[in-house]
């Protein structure tokens, strides 16, 4: 029987890691409410939020702001 404890502890303890976000960069983008709320959560503690969220939701709001553009040729 201990045999079969030990490993399942190991499973269930392991499954109990922090949640990873599940926003994307695409899904933020076009939820504006939901970027400045992470950010404002992001201000308030980030450690708490998580660096890839915050990342995740500062990538969205750059994109917003300046848009798909493709880039331009230098003239010389």
């Amino acid at each position: 029987m201990n045999k079969i404890v030990m490993p399942l502890l190991a499973v269930v303890l392991t499954a109990c890691g922090p949640a990873k976000p599940t926003e994307t960069v695409d899904e933020l983008v076009a939820n504006p409410a939901r970027i400045k709320e992470i950010q404002r959560l992001c201000k308030e503690d980030r450690a708490k939020v998580g660096d890839e969220l915050c990342l995740r939701a500062a990538a969205a709001a750059e994109r917003r702001f300046f848009g798909e553009r493709p880039e331009q040729k230098k003239t010389q």
